[in-house]
């Protein structure tokens, strides 16, 4: 736990939290890195402080903090009793929000060498990442007690990167074409009318074919809306494969899916040709 600190910056290195539950509590004016999973997370009666999580296998519970500034990725996302968080958020579920006010969300982006294999020790994808469709248990007629962070928010004018020679030794980047977790547009409004759906089939370069194709397609200029990893039963390929269903049933067997969906004018054409130049000659 770190409780009742003050105008300091401190943190884990990877390895030394090792997935068990963590306290942070009356902390003040603190920069706070935890690079490392666990197994949840309560951060209670902080002010004026920089939180960065690394994955945490249930849930993170803030209470009665504010004006804080955080980047995690968790499976539950709760805040309640706060005011004035800024959130870059990765969330397996549906983030709530209860008796809180100017509440700000975007996408997680972050990078160091071991944050990859961190989300597999916690149990997360990825690509499950629901960050901006937000539940308020408690809303006031007339008025949002939350709202997106600008698209174009640069993290690190958020939370800027650790100063401690111990913490700055941990190899991090916050550019978005090197974020573990791809960055999404959300619930944000679509630039164009038309979306595409790509699914890739479970094996061995999956996830490896999902950046390339993210990669991809963003540089062509296109958006991407959200991504899921999800296991296909038959009735799902039938609602979405429609008569082509059968042709890929036997692969549904072979492990989950990654979903992504890409919009902007001409998405659909743009990502056909890309999967044919990039994966030609692969199996995919």
């Amino acid at each position: 736990m770190f409780s009742g600190l003050k105008d300091v910056t401190v943190g884990r290195l990877p390895g030394k939290v090792a997935g068990q539950q963590f306290l942070i509590q009356d902390c003040e004016n603190c920069n706070i890195y935890i690079f490392d999973h666990s197994a949840t997370v309560t951060i209670d009666d902080c002010t004026n402080c920089v939180v960065f999580l690394g994955p945490v296998k249930g849930s993170v519970f803030f209470r009665n903090c504010r004006d804080c500034k955080c980047a995690l990725a968790c499976q539950q996302f709760r805040v309640r009793d706060c005011r004035k968080l800024e959130v870059f958020l990765c969330c397996a579920t549906q983030p709530i929000i209860e008796s809180s006010t100017n509440i700000k969300f975007s996408c997680f982006q972050w990078y160091y060498p071991e944050l990859a294999f961190q989300f597999k020790d916690a149990g997360l994808s990825i690509f499950n990442n629901t960050w901006s469709n937000i539940h308020d248990f408690t809303p006031v007629s007339g008025e949002r007690n939350w709202s997106l962070l600008p698209e174009d928010a640069v993290v690190q004018d958020h939370i800027p990167l650790p100063t401690t020679e111990e913490l700055k030794a941990v190899r991090v980047s916050t550019e978005a074409s090197r974020s573990i977790v791809p960055v999404s547009r959300g619930q944000r409004q679509k630039s164009s009318d038309e979306s595409c759906l790509v699914v890739l089939f479970a094996g061995d370069y999956t996830i490896a074919n999902a950046r390339k194709l993210i990669d991809e397609m963003v540089a062509k200029g296109f958006f991407l809306v959200q991504t899921k990893e999800v296991s296909m039963k038959a009735e799902d390929a039938q609602r979405v494969f429609h008569e082509k269903a059968p042709d890929f049933l036997p692969l549904l067997n072979k492990g989950p899916v990654i979903a992504l969906e890409f919009n902007g004018d001409g998405a659909v054409e743009g990502c056909q040709l890309i999967v044919n130049e990039t994966f030609r000659g692969t199996k995919v």
